[in-house]
């Protein structure tokens, strides 16, 4: 693999920014428009910077063929499926309307959208929390990682113990969902929440009778890869109509903060900085289980979006210092 400069590999993201921020200035409202744009997206990019750090490890593990895809088929799933298409389709499965009425409320009213939208949160931070949860989980408690960061915590005789428990990370889950359903007192919480355990299981049960057989399935991947995402940008879509009303803004700021993930995900596998930062991966992880957290806090409380992204930069920032100083003490023994 021929050495490429940096940033090539976030060019046309830089364009799609100026692109989107110039576009916001004069249609959509001016300086005003054109900040909230670049606000969004940096949300964004702070929320699910972990990611595109898991996003890079499932990846590698792919064919050529299928990271190509996951480029080129990912995005417009990304940017108009999931952060624009899936919130009306949760609203209307919810609010028993018509996806049309409920598309041509988004378009003209986007305040009584929000509001509609709020009506549902618990639900989607429910599904996404759960889904989160089983990510860190099955990370946490697997016997046959390598790699040891935080040894008191993830090698101590109880944690060792328990993870010779088959399907531990399913039976915590599980227990997770049985206190929350307590606490909310909502059967569409609990719904939400189990389904989402249930479609990691079936998404990552297949993956792994597929690896057992000789051959890993792209179209997993692929599935996994565009439910995780998913579930990390519910809250960046929800908490975007904190900052303004206007459909087209909340959509442009987040799809400039997707095609920004896209790219740190392409620049992690063609740089192998998985492999380079050993610790990286483990902060993503972290980072996730704090998100997951934070949704479950959300379905009884608001926590700013701000805290939120900040938690997961300053773990994953932590985990990469700690990278560096291992590697350099690596390099002088």
């Amino acid at each position: 693999m021929g050495k490429r400069p940096s940033m090539k590999y976030f060019r046309f993201s830089f364009v799609l920014a100026l692109v989107g921020v110039l576009v916001a200035y004069f249609f959509l409202g001016g300086l005003y428009a054109a900040y909230i744009v670049a606000l969004l997206a940096l949300l964004e990019v702070s929320i699910s910077f972990d990611n595109a750090v898991i996003n890079a490890k499932v990846l590698e593990g792919m064919t050529p063929k299928w990271r190509e895809r996951f480029i080129i088929y990912g995005i417009p799933i990304a940017v108009f499926g999931v952060r624009f298409i899936l919130p009306i389709i949760i609203v209307s499965l919810a609010s028993g309307e018509g996806m049309i009425e409920i598309l041509n409320l988004a378009l003209s009213d986007a305040a009584l959208y929000a509001e509609k939208l709020e009506g549902v949160m618990g639900k989607i931070y429910a599904f996404g929390g759960a889904f989160l949860l089983m990510v860190f989980l099955e990370f946490f408690f697997d016997e046959d990682r390598e790699v040891v960061w935080l040894r008191r915590l993830e090698q101590n005789r109880i944690t060792q113990r328990i993870s010779q428990i088959n399907f531990i990370e399913l039976l915590v889950a599980i227990l997770v969902g049985v206190v929350l359903s307590f606490l909310s007192g909502e059967l569409g919480v609990s719904l939400a929440y189990f389904i989402g355990i249930a479609l990691y299981a079936l998404i990552r049960g297949i993956d792994h009778a597929l690896i057992k057989g000789g051959a890993r399935s792209g179209v997993i991947g692929f599935l996994y890869l565009e439910v995780l995402d998913a579930s990390f940008s519910l809250d960046g879509v929800i908490g975007a109509f904190a900052l303004s009303s206007n459909i087209f803004i909340i959509v442009i700021g987040l799809a400039i903060g997707a095609f920004f993930v896209r790219s740190l995900t392409i620049y992690f596998v063609e740089k192998k900085v998985l492999s380079e930062f050993i610790y990286l991966e483990h902060g993503a992880r972290y980072a996730i289980l704090i998100l997951a957290l934070m949704m479950f806090v959300q379905i009884f409380m608001h926590v700013s979006e701000a805290i939120v992204g900040s938690v997961g930069v300053v773990i994953i920032l932590g985990a990469l210092l700690h990278s560096i100083i291992h590697k350099r003490r690596k390099r002088r023994a």
